[in-house]
């Protein structure tokens, strides 16, 4: 399993662990391996995901504010301390209404 060699066997807070840039998406990868991937985002208010598939299943928590997620052109609206499972191969997107931080987490298959 490969971490992102600072932060491993160290207690993370994900909120001060990415910042907002000014009319951009930051992202920054906490693990990737064969099983998954965590990344933790910050959008700035007007920022978004364009819709897309992924061939894995994956969760999003919102850590910080709240954004909008589209899934199979349904809106969610989430909010701080708030998770979506959004299902491998369904159309989704994801949009900041307001400025916010999420962590998305993506479960690979490794049968």
């Amino acid at each position: 399993m490969e971490y992102i060699e600072t932060l491993n066997s160290k207690i993370l807070n994900f909120k001060d662990l990415v910042q907002y840039q000014n009319g951009s998406i930051v992202s920054k990868t906490i693990m990737d391996d064969k099983a998954g991937r965590i990344t933790l985002f910050a959008f700035d208010q007007g920022q978004k995901l364009s819709p897309h598939t992924t061939p894995y299943d994956a969760l999003i928590q919102i850590v910080e504010g709240g954004g909008e997620v589209i899934i199979d052109n349904k809106p969610f609206q989430l909010k701080e301390g708030e998770s979506i499972i959004m299902p491998k191969n369904i159309m989704h997107s994801v949009n900041a209404i307001q400025s916010f931080k999420m962590l998305l987490t993506l479960i690979k298959s490794v049968s």
